[in-house]
């Protein structure tokens, strides 16, 4: 999607960032629709948040441009720039209330008494903390504390709001319930959120679109399901989550040979060959463990190694003779029993759709996410 600056709530036009001999951001360009919770995500060291920086007037580029709302602010600071950002440090006044707290940037641009309090006291009721208008921060939890951040953030009314991996600090219980909030508080105000996160699953249980980072580039820009299931290369694919990886070489008309036997995969992507090597990924929620024996490509023999319950779903693993592993994640109500349950140690049929199958350059990758 392509807009011009003054269409968007941000536009970045080809920035380039350096610190001393490193290019810590080479060339981004983005649109950023008014209303759209966007989410940067990608591995420490990625660009993220030094984009995010850029974006908030706290760094300036050293080519390109950056735009708010259609005006050109690469050479403002960031106090003039209508942005506000919410950090993981909650950065509260210890002294103030909370309703204080939030009606400090209203009070620090000359809004009268009654109308700050007024503003302050709305956006607790949107933070769902109005009973806690009369408190200090040491008196609140942290989901709390983070709460009145964010209604603090808003109490300016700015164009843009930044948040800086913001829930980081909180348990996990909490931060999904967070995550729920930001999205009800975002939809509800109809603002632009830009999300900076590691954590891909939290950007997918929020976001409209993700932007994934990659050595200072954007890997892939686009929604939650497209970049899940379609992903541009073999690294997008492996950094947004987990997946089966088979090691093929690419043959005539796109057909697919490895160790494991023949392939097929629905995409192969262009700029593979003939004779190239290449990566076939599969999602675990697409592969099948079976029993009994399975004719055809994409049907590969293996021994269960193990099965962990995880709440609705189980989650199997499987390994070749060869010692390539595999991992199916079913309902637990579906996992194949002809006569009783796998068992560890049982010989499997590791099989999947080609439309399941997407085979990739093989290239350097992040590393398989932890269980």
């Amino acid at each position: 999607m392509t807009q011009r600056p003054d269409t968007s709530a941000v536009a970045l036009r080809g920035v380039v960032k350096r610190f001393g001999e490193q290019t810590v951001l080479d060339g981004l360009s983005l649109d950023v629709p008014r209303g759209e919770f966007l989410a940067i995500v990608g591995p420490s060291g990625s660009g993220k948040t030094t984009a995010m920086r850029l974006i908030g007037g706290f760094e300036t580029p050293d080519e390109g441009s950056v735009w708010i709302s259609g005006e050109d602010v690469t050479g403002l600071p960031a106090e003039r720039r209508d942005v506000n950002t919410v950090f993981q440090s909650y950065a509260l006044f210890p002294h103030l209330s909370v309703l204080d707290n939030v009606a400090y940037g209203p009070r620090m641009r000359g809004v009268p008494r009654a109308e700050r309090r007024r503003q302050a006291g709305e956006l607790l009721e949107l933070v769902r903390l109005s009973g806690a208008a009369d408190r200090k921060p040491a008196q609140l939890s942290g989901g709390m504390q983070q709460r009145v951040a964010l209604a603090r953030a808003l109490a300016n009314q700015p164009a843009v709001l930044l948040l800086d991996e913001p829930l980081g600090a909180l348990d996990r219980k909490l931060r999904e319930e967070m995550q729920r909030e930001l999205r009800r508080i975002q939809t509800e105000l109809g603002a632009t959120f830009i999300y900076i996160t590691h954590d891909q699953e939290e950007a997918f249980g929020m976001a409209d679109r993700l932007a994934v980072m990659r050595d200072g580039r954007f890997a892939q820009i686009g929604d939650p399901a497209t970049l899940y299931d379609q992903p541009a290369d073999a690294w997008v694919a492996l950094f947004l989550g987990s997946a089966n990886r088979i090691a093929a070489t690419v043959g005539e008309g796109d057909a697919l040979a490895s160790d494991l036997g023949p392939l097929e995969a629905s995409h192969v992507s262009a700029d593979l060959a003939a004779g190239d090597r290449a990566l076939v990924i599969v999602r675990p929620e697409q592969t099948r463990f079976s029993r009994a024996a399975v004719a055809g490509p994409n049907a590969i023999s293996a021994r269960l190694v193990d099965a962990v319950a995880l709440g609705p779903s189980l989650r199997l693993r499987a390994v070749t003779a060869g010692g390539t592993e595999f991992e199916s994640i079913e309902p637990r109500g579906d996992v194949p029993s002809a006569d009783a349950p796998l068992q560890p140690g049982d010989p499997v049929t590791v099989s999947f759709d080609a439309s399941a199958a997407r085979a990739y350059r093989a290239e350097p990758l992040p590393s398989r996410p932890s269980s």
